[in-house]
């Protein structure tokens, strides 16, 4: 039997979305003839979330909606993941408030009623508290039946033009910021791998059990935390744009945040901050993953940002001060061709860099 490559599928379903989109983007007529709004940002197919002009009141409507499989163990960790990963992407547009989500739940088919009336619940719940620890209430939704368990949402928020930062303006000088770790994809696999002794063979040589544990513990964290703080501060510290790093991987998403920007400007990233441990499998998956070239993919990620040079250390120091969890300066900002590349060796660095008893980082 061949064996799963989960970035094969990866690249497989991003490959097929970008040519799906290419047919939703207005033709430059339509475009001409839309209605201005002055003042008031707009923007489309592409990015993290829609931005629409609202008429006659100088508002804009900031949407998004994203769902997925389960990739946790844990229902209720599963729908808290769920719920943050819809989220990020109005976070990813500076918007800091949510005034509404829906739910969108797909109950398999498969389960037992038992089943069914055990998981299901503990899944909403999890989105549920999630957007309450957002700020904001979960006021319906959808629920179908499916061969596969599916859950997800929509996030919408009414907005001052001042509130969205538009992914569009890195300029030479720059620095790229990011504030969650990666590797959750490798460290979920991995631990999956527990169960499944021809795949656990490949790894463990690099890795103890309780490595991948601890290691798979902190993913589940990373998944679940909001990037409501890391929004903020982008109003703070003046960032000029910044995408949310999920399914494409960090060069993906760099590359597509890159494509973006209205000045000719080129990402180069030096730095990349992975769960600990996670390097290790990875190398002993050979390509599977392909997490140092930048397209393992990621759920729930952090927030990829450019900030000024100057305002960089400081917007990192705030996160942890605030947060408890570090964020850090990736690479930089170039004159370019809007496009974004991974350095040959890129510096790896281990989060964290030293374990301690008691403590998750």
């Amino acid at each position: 039997m061949a064996q799963y490559q989960p970035n094969l599928v990866e690249t497989m379903v991003s490959n097929m979305r970008a040519r799906l989109l290419e047919g939703l983007k207005d033709s430059p007529s339509q475009a001409q003839q839309s209605i201005q709004y002055v003042g008031v940002p707009k923007l489309g197919i592409g990015m993290d979330a829609s931005v629409t002009p609202l008429p006659h009141s100088g508002l804009c409507l900031c949407q998004t909606t994203d769902f997925f499989y389960p990739l946790v163990d844990d229902p209720y960790m599963q729908g808290k993941i769920a719920c943050a990963n819809v989220l990020s992407d109005l976070y990813a547009m500076g918007v800091i408030t949510c005034d509404n989500m829906l739910m969108l739940v797909g109950v398999s088919s498969k389960l037992t009623d038992k089943e069914r009336d055990v998981v299901i619940p503990l899944i909403m719940r999890g989105f549920k508290d999630t957007a309450t620890e957002a700020g904001t209430n979960v006021t319906g939704g959808q629920t179908v039946i499916n061969p596969w368990i599916t859950i997800g949402g929509v996030a919408t928020a009414v907005c001052q033009p001042t509130d969205v930062i538009m992914p569009e303006n890195a300029v030479p000088g720059d620095v790229l910021v990011l504030t969650k770790p990666l590797g959750t994809q490798v460290a979920v696999n991995a631990h999956q791998w527990l169960d499944i002794p021809e795949r656990w063979n490949r790894i463990k040589l690099v890795v103890s059990e309780d490595d991948i544990r601890k290691s798979y513990s902190r993913a589940m964290d990373s998944m679940a935390r909001l990037n409501n703080t890391a929004a903020k501060l982008m109003h703070k510290y003046n960032a000029h744009g910044a995408t949310d790093v999920t399914g494409f991987g960090i060069l993906g998403h760099a590359q597509n945040l890159a494509k973006n920007q209205k000045g000719e400007v080129a990402f180069v990233i030096h730095n990349l901050p992975v769960i600990s441990k996670m390097t290790a499998v990875a190398k002993a998956c050979g390509n599977m993953f392909q997490l140092l070239q930048g397209f393992s993919a990621e759920t729930s990620g952090g927030l990829l940002i450019c900030l000024p040079r100057e305002q960089a250390a400081a917007y990192c120091k705030d996160i942890e001060r605030q947060e408890n969890y570090q964020a850090w300066i990736i690479g930089i900002v170039e004159r370019g061709d809007r496009t974004a590349r991974i350095i040959d060796k890129p510096r790896i660095i281990e989060v964290p860099g030293k374990d301690r008893d008691g403590d998750l980082w």
